[in-house]
Parts: C-alpha cells; structure tokens; sequence
C-alpha cells in the first residue's frame, strides 16, 4: 500500500487485522501478488516525482497561455454547475499572477497529490493498463500507457481541490488558487485521455458527469440529513463507481469483456474505500460525515452509532464482494489476477484498521453527540 499515512501500514496495524496479518503472511512468503503488488508500488514511487513535475510544467503552460481566464472559470462553473466551484472575477488576476511563479504552483500541485486517492490508485492503473495489453497481445506503447494512466490520475487529482472547495475543511488559505487551476487540470486530463481514441474519451466524459451527480447529491444532502434514503446513499456512491469504474474500463481502452469486468471490480473496490474513508474521517473529526452510511445506519438504528458503523463495515464487505466477482470472471491464467486478489485485500485491511480505531477509542457518545437534531 501507498498511504501517506504510514500507521496504517505498520506491523503493528497489519497484526490488528485478519486480513492485514494475510498481507504479512504474503509478504513474508513472497506471494505472486504481493511482488506484483510491490513491484507497481516501486515503480510509483520511483516515478512520481518526474510526474509532479511534468504536470506543474503543463499546468503552468496552460494558465501562461490562456488569454481570457474570466471565460475559462466561467466555462468551467457553467460544466460543474456550480458558481462556488469558480473564481470571483475580482479575484482572477491577483491569483494569476501569483501562481505563474513556478515555485509557487509546484507548491500547490504537490498540496493537492499528496492524496490517498491518488498515491493508492497511480500503480492500479499501471496494473491494469499492462494486464490489458497482455491480455489482447497488444504491442507495448509506453507513451500511450503513461497519457492514459496519468490522464485519469489527473481526473482523480482534480476532485481534491474540489473537494476542499465544498467541504472548507483544510487548505483555506490555498483554496482561490485551486478554484483557478481547476478548469486547466480538467483540460490536461482530457487532452491525455483523449490518446485513447473516442470511445476512451466518451466513457471519460460519461463518467466525469455521473461524479458531478454524486458530489451535488452530497451537497444537497447536508441540509436533510435526518430525511436522506438509501436510494440516496446508492447514487451518492455513484461518485465513486464513475471515477475508478471508468479509470478501470478505460485502462483496456473501454473494450469488452475486459473493460466492463475491470470497470465492476474497481467500482467496487471504491465503494468499498468509500466506507473506510468515512470510518477514518470520523475518527480523525470525531464527528459522523453528512451523507455517510453510518449516518444514514446510525439514524435509523435510534441514534446507536456504534451499530452504525458494525452495520457500515458490513456495508464494506458486501462492496468488496461484488469487486471479487469481477476476479472470478477472468480465467485462471489471467496474467495479473493474483495482483487484484492482493489489492482487493489491502483495501479490506484498510476499512478493518480504521473500524478498529474506532472501537479501540470508544469515543461513540462524542461521535452520538454529533449526529444532527442531537
């Protein structure tokens, strides 16, 4: 695993988890998966740098050139439908001109990868990208992989500043800037992705609406907390089918059967991150996240949120069921089905860690206390 935070992948935490002590016992007999796993995970962190760095050259290329960036933020707020994700007009020339200063931007860009969601998520796709080209005996183009991987590692990047946007829970100072690289981060991913031919680009372009849906549902959710339904919760979730469900079809250039059996184990794989992502967050903020599913189970289970969040992780399990389906569809001697397996079991040890947290705090009146109406 690729965490920023390191706890989660100690000894120690890998020794709390049923399935954290399987990832030491694969690591100690040097399963296959786990050296595929490592040898992705390597590469990663050997080449990230260099990607940092081509993306602040790009950005910066984009927002130097751009001779009516009052349009573009315009454009960009009219596609997300939303005025709070743009600049004030007032504003756009002061921010511009402090983040044409590289130093500055490179500031912002390493802010905003230094993500779970992204460092977790970049050797996937390299994994997935190879297995695909393997599995239809296609001809290595390492330019047409590196434009394809990093192309939706940039669509995944741009829901950080996004997100900090809405929630207003970190980076306040740096959030103008953000609003002001979005419209260009889309634009670099787009021109990457695009590499991959339409089909590629159409199923970009599907996905990308379908997260919007997702993050205005939870938008609008926080202002009805008490009254918010499963049908709620299932298309809240839909942020996160779109994103890594498409980044996983379009890894075998949206063709069938693989594209459409890579897109239902990442989609499930991500919904299953989504649980432990609520679970470390609230023990972290030691508040419940409006919408959540320990929310939405905590409610209806008369404000019993230690129930909620035994509910929650169950949730989690069922997610990460339907990922491994997607792993009994492929054959036997598909090249990289021992790396899912692996990966599919670093994201049930992540949810277990976190859950086990929370239970080891028992901190539940505090997180009780902050359920709404309470």
């Amino acid at each position: 695993m690729i965490d920023k935070d390191r706890s989660v992948i100690s000894k120690d935490a890998l020794l709390s988890t049923k399935p954290g002590k399987l990832i030491l016992r694969q690591g100690m007999f040097k399963s296959k998966g786990f050296k595929m796993f490592n040898k992705y995970r390597e590469e990663v962190e050997n080449s990230f740098p260099d990607f940092a760095q081509r993306f602040a050259r790009d950005l910066h290329a984009l927002i130097l050139s751009d001779d009516d960036p009052v349009k573009t933020q315009q454009a960009f707020g009219k596609e997300v439908e939303s005025s709070e994700m743009i600049l004030d007009e007032s504003r756009i020339d002061f921010v511009r001109s402090n983040l044409v200063k590289p130093e500055i931007l490179m500031n912002r860009v390493l802010r905003i990868l230094d993500s779970n969601f992204v460092k977790m998520t970049f050797p996937v796709f390299n994994a997935l990208f190879d297995a695909a080209s393997q599995y239809t005996k296609q001809d290595d183009d390492p330019t047409l992989k590196q434009d394809i991987v990093e192309g939706h590692i940039l669509a995944i990047d741009l829901s950080e500043p996004m997100d900090r946007i809405v929630d207003k829970d970190e980076d306040l100072e740096f959030l103008d800037d953000y609003k002001l690289m979005n419209p260009y981060i889309l634009r670099l991913a787009r021109k990457k992705i695009s590499r991959g031919g339409q089909k590629v680009l159409e199923e970009f372009e599907k996905g990308f609406k379908d997260a919007r849906v997702g993050q205005y549902l939870d938008e609008h959710l926080k202002s009805k907390p008490t009254e918010i339904t499963e049908e709620d919760m299932i298309l809240s979730y839909k942020k996160y089918r779109a994103v890594m469900g498409t980044a996983g079809r379009n890894m075998a250039l949206a063709e069938r059967p693989l594209g459409e059996i890579f897109y239902l184990g990442m989609a499930g794989a991500a919904e299953g991150v989504g649980c432990g992502n609520e679970m470390e967050d609230s023990f972290k903020n030691e508040f419940v996240k409006i919408p959540s599913w320990p929310l939405y189970y905590s409610l209806l289970a008369g404000n019993d949120v230690q129930k909620g969040f035994d509910l929650t992780l169950e949730k989690s399990t069922l997610y990460l069921h339907d990922a491994r389906l997607a792993i009994d569809i492929l054959s036997d001697d598909f090249t990289h089905r021992e790396f899912l397996k692996f990966l599919f079991l670093t994201v049930e040890h992540y949810n277990h860690f976190w859950y086990g947290q929370l239970k080891k705090s028992g901190n539940w009146n505090a997180l009780e206390t902050s359920l709404p109406g309470r």
